[in-house]
């Protein structure tokens, strides 16, 4: 008997729903959701840290689970339109944040690591980009996803430039500190993992863990970052759970690191790809534009 039918027997359910990785049961007696355990994550020791901390905004488990999956309580979300449903979840996360926060000795190669991965990672994309400009510029009839990038890859450049720049002078902060703020991270940030119901809730657990808060703000633009007016967003977190220096700089850092376009044969979805990372490009320009004018605070 495979996992879905041993629940069926189990709970009894008259509908069931398959929703990306998870198996929501309609029974007689509530709504229950079922996914998988993640690997080497014991979430019910994650919760339990969360509660200690007075931070509940989770669903609960139900006892009787399986050896290898989680069944939770089944939450009915209130629909509440985008720039309300953000500012929602990003006091969330702050409130996340600063209760779990907590100061943690690290040696000088924490630092030097974050920074070499970072510095390979901008070294490799310009080589990228480059190759691809250079050979693009030999067709004498570029197709629209060619003449898309070669058009714009002078923005391209600049924006890794600016990654490479700024990269270095984060380090430089950084480089001789002995200790570092971490808290316990959600780590899978997206309006999709909020839910408004009879209080606020965070879902989707499994990629949590305790790392540096700047992972969570990468991760909320990275996935939402058209759908969010995120410099609002951004200030409202601040004023519930500060950042430093160095964390607001690798925060920028991070963001405004270019992703890798790949290229295939297919004109259309090259056209598309294309299009959505320019625009990731542009939007995060407009974003940290304020931050480094010579008028900022």
């Amino acid at each position: 008997m495979n996992k879905l039918e041993s629940l069926k027997s189990l709970y009894k359910p008259y509908r069931y729903t398959i929703k990306g990785k998870c198996t929501i049961l309609e029974t007689t007696s509530g709504n229950f959701v079922v996914k998988k355990k993640p690997k080497n994550k014991d979430l019910h020791s994650i919760f339990n840290y969360l509660k200690s901390r007075n931070f509940d905004y989770f669903p609960e488990f139900y006892t009787n689970t399986r050896d290898d999956t989680y069944v939770y309580e089944y939450i009915e979300s209130n629909d509440i339109i985008n720039p309300q449903k953000s500012e929602d979840l990003i006091n969330l996360v702050g409130l996340l944040h600063s209760k779990t926060s907590f100061n943690k000795e690290v040696s000088e190669e924490t630092y030097k690591e974050i920074y070499e991965n970072i510095k390979n990672n901008v070294l490799y994309l310009k080589d990228y980009y480059l190759k691809y400009y250079e050979m693009f510029l030999k067709d004498i009839y570029m197709s629209p996803s060619k003449y898309q990038f070669v058009r714009n890859y002078s923005k391209i450049k600049a924006a890794l430039n600016f990654t490479e720049s700024e990269l270095d002078n984060w380090y430089s902060l950084v480089k001789d500190k002995k200790n570092e703020r971490i808290s316990l991270i959600h780590n899978n940030l997206s309006l999709e993992h909020y839910i408004r119901s009879d209080k606020d809730y965070l879902i989707s657990w499994d990629n949590s863990k305790f790392d540096t808060p700047v992972l969570d703000l990468v991760k909320l633009y990275q996935n939402n970052f058209w759908d969010l007016e995120f410099n609002t967003i951004y200030k409202k977190y601040l004023s519930i759970a500060s950042l430093s220096e160095h964390e607001q700089k690798l925060f920028f850092i991070l963001i405004s690191l270019v992703p890798e376009i790949k290229f295939t044969d297919n004109e259309f979805d090259c056209c598309k790809n294309m299009r959505k990372n320019l625009d990731y490009i542009f939007k995060t320009e407009d974003f940290l534009k304020p931050y480094y004018s010579t008028n900022a605070e």
